[in-house]
């Protein structure tokens, strides 16, 4: 057992075995409670009797939300400690969760208002606990949740409406996941009992005027707009090809599963790398190949494609990781954290929205996808900034 220090000096001695399950267990809750509702998210129309306007707005909530309650996320660590702060992110999560499937479609929203704050906080602290805990394996341990992440996104699409049809109710299907962000708070409740936690207290290093802070930002923010973009098009831009629905389904999951064990290992190939220049920019051309491939080829390379684009969706952990490599600390990490993540997700929230538009306006995916290609070029600059090997100050007491 190897204690961690914290950031006044005290050693920790929480069992690093335990305190891993815990983390690992509040990121398979990060993506569940948004892609279970997308995958039922007809029926819920059909049973609720929503407006089309809101049930649009269901849709663009989580990456509001990530980015205006992300942005709180220093703010609590202050006041209650990192640790304290994940318990009110899962305590928030479990309740929206439960809200959601009470009643119609008020409660519906308002259930996923609150789950969504709640994945918004723990996206923002949960790097400062690994920060904090597992300073030597950063890279290992953000790979490992980032994966878990993953998973749960793709497990909420797959499994929530055959659950809604064995039991014969889409609040069956939407509730089951509560259950699991209960098993996560009760998981992490040990570590809510020292007082003496990550941030409470301090005062967060100012990073708006850090060149290297906002570089880490900006490219939070270009491949989140890719990210969104796959997850939001990439069916339709099949579709549009000639696949069917299944088989442009299919394809998404196939370009989301590539990418889970690639989730695991770049971060760690991440920490062992001085600079991280090199390993952002062969992920975004990666992601530009991807995309272009879709421009000039959607029918014969398809496959291709999605394997490609899965790979370079790579580029999120990293990111990830960043935040960590980045900064001084675990104070500074959660504060670089709010930062990337509030004004990085506020940023990417546009993106899926404009490409639609666009390939409405156009009646074709050609300039949507070029200026995603162009988009990934551009990342390449910003990811060089990113990875140079400088931290952001630490915090003041």
């Amino acid at each position: 057992m190897t204690p961690a220090t914290t950031t006044v000096g005290r050693p920790r001695t929480h069992r690093t075995g335990p305190l891993l399950l815990a983390v690992l267990l509040v990121a398979a809750n990060l993506r569940l409670g948004v892609t279970s509702l997308g995958a039922l998210l007809d029926q819920v129309h059909d049973a609720t009797g929503m407006s089309a306007a809101t049930a649009s707005s269901l849709t663009s909530l989580p990456v509001l939300c990530f980015a205006v309650v992300g942005a709180t996320g220093m703010a609590l660590a202050r006041r209650v400690g990192v640790h304290r702060g994940i318990a009110v992110a899962m305590a928030l999560l479990a309740a929206g969760l439960g809200v959601r499937v009470l009643g119609a479609s008020p409660l519906l929203v308002l259930g996923t208002l609150l789950a969504c704050a709640g994945i918004a906080l723990a996206n923002v602290l949960l790097p400062a606990v690994v920060k904090e805990h597992f300073p030597d394996r950063v890279g290992a341990v953000t790979g490992a949740y980032s994966a878990v992440l993953s998973g749960g996104a793709a497990l909420g699409a797959a499994a929530t409406a055959p659950i809604a049809d064995a039991a014969g109710s889409w609040r069956a299907g939407l509730g089951t996941w509560a259950v699991v962000a209960v098993a996560a708070l009760v998981a992490w409740a040990p570590y809510c009992r020292d007082p003496d936690h990550t941030g409470r207290g301090q005062r967060g290093p100012s990073l708006w005027r850090s060149p290297t802070a906002w570089a880490v930002t900006v490219i939070f923010a270009t491949q989140g707009i890719a990210a969104y973009v796959v997850m939001s098009w990439l069916p339709t831009v099949y579709v549009d090809a000639g696949f069917s629905h299944r088989e442009s389904g299919l394809l998404l999951a196939v370009s989301i599963l590539v990418g889970v064990p690639v989730f695991f290992v770049v971060p760690t190939i991440a920490t062992r790398l001085r600079s991280q220049g090199h390993l952002l920019a062969g992920l975004s051309l990666l992601m530009g190949a991807g995309f272009l491939g879709l421009w000039l080829a959607p029918v014969g390379g398809a496959w291709l494609w999605a394997v490609i684009l899965g790979v370079g969706g790579g580029i999120f952990p990293v990111v990830l990781t960043l935040f960590s490599l980045r900064a001084a600390d675990s104070a500074a990490t959660a504060a670089l954290s709010a930062m990337g993540q509030s004004v990085g997700y506020l940023l990417a929230a546009g993106g899926p929205l404009g490409v639609g538009l666009l390939r409405d306006a156009t009646g074709s995916w050609s300039l949507p996808l070029a200026l995603l290609v162009g988009l990934m070029l551009v990342q390449i600059p910003i990811g060089y900034a990113a990875g140079r090997p400088v931290l952001v100050g630490a915090p003041r007491n």
